[in-house]
């Protein structure tokens, strides 16, 4: 879809659907000028968005709910037309999911949503005498950011999934060893590995469990001795040269890459699974 020039969306107290539908707009053409106001004006030629009863408005009758029950909002309704050409299809329906559903369910229902809260406390306080306009066009800049973030993940996302299947492919008894530390839930979802080791940013090597996408649990945990312990006790249980055990069992950090590796073996015999010969 081109965006034109000018947007158009209501005026006074603002929330996160509309910050966040300019911010997207302003991403998407970072030349466009916005107009707030309460009535269209006539012969309008941009894009009006939260307000009109056009298809980016969602408070008219019959309103439109995704396949899994949430309304639409203003700015999920442009994320649908916009977002995969920011992102590719398959980001823009997991931030769909993850970013932009919660702010539309806020929108619609006023279920709480701190990122939205905070949008909201931009707005001038009732006897502040602040402009509205002006508060919103503090909010926007914010919001941008944040949508950039997201937008700047996903695409990361993107760029590690090729690198992290062919680390998948090359994988040995479950675990996936990864060259950097790069982004790797997206690409090892619904596989069969069950740890990923990569060089941690705080050096050394970090192994991290794959958490089964229907249990939300990691498939084979660190064993219980490990979990929480101060780094010596750590080294004398496990025999490793491990500097940290997570307490819920789910990330190692180790010296060296070879050490992460045989924490993650040692967690696969103390499970009672298989290991192949060295």
């Amino acid at each position: 879809m081109k965006i034109p020039a000018k947007g158009f969306t209501h005026g006074g107290k603002f929330h996160a659907d509309d910050v966040f539908a300019t911010a997207l707009l302003m991403i998407v053409r970072p030349d466009i000028k916005v107009t707030r106001g309460f009535v269209v004006p006539d012969g309008f030629d941009g894009i009006v968005y939260d307000v009109g009863c056009g298809m980016f408005d969602h408070h008219q009758e019959p309103r439109e709910s995704r396949p899994n029950g949430v309304p639409y909002a203003a700015f999920g309704l442009l994320w649908r037309v916009l977002g995969a050409q920011l992102v590719g299809a398959h980001q823009a329906r997991l931030l769909d999911e993850n970013f932009v559903q919660p702010l539309d369910l806020n929108d619609n229902t006023g279920e709480q949503n701190s990122l939205a809260d905070a949008i909201g406390s931009f707005n001038p306080v009732w006897d502040s005498g602040e402009d509205s306009d002006a508060c919103f066009w503090r909010a926007v800049p914010f919001a941008k950011q944040v949508l950039e973030n997201e937008i700047a993940a996903a695409n990361a996302v993107n760029r590690a999934d090729e690198t992290v299947q062919n680390a998948y492919k090359k994988s040995k008894d479950g675990i996936v060893v990864l060259p950097d530390y790069m982004p790797w839930k997206n690409g090892l979802y619904k596989t069969d590995a069950l740890f990923v080791v990569y060089p941690s940013q705080r050096g050394g090597y970090s192994a991290q469990c794959v958490t089964d996408y229907k249990t939300r649990r990691s498939k084979v945990p660190f064993p219980p001795a490990w979990g929480g312990q101060p780094e010596e006790i750590l080294r004398e249980k496990s025999g490793l040269a491990l500097k940290f055990c997570h307490p819920s069992r789910f990330l190692v950090t180790a010296e060296t890459k070879e050490d992460a590796i045989e924490a993650c073996r040692r967690a696969l015999r103390a499970a009672g699974r298989p290991v192949s010969a060295q």
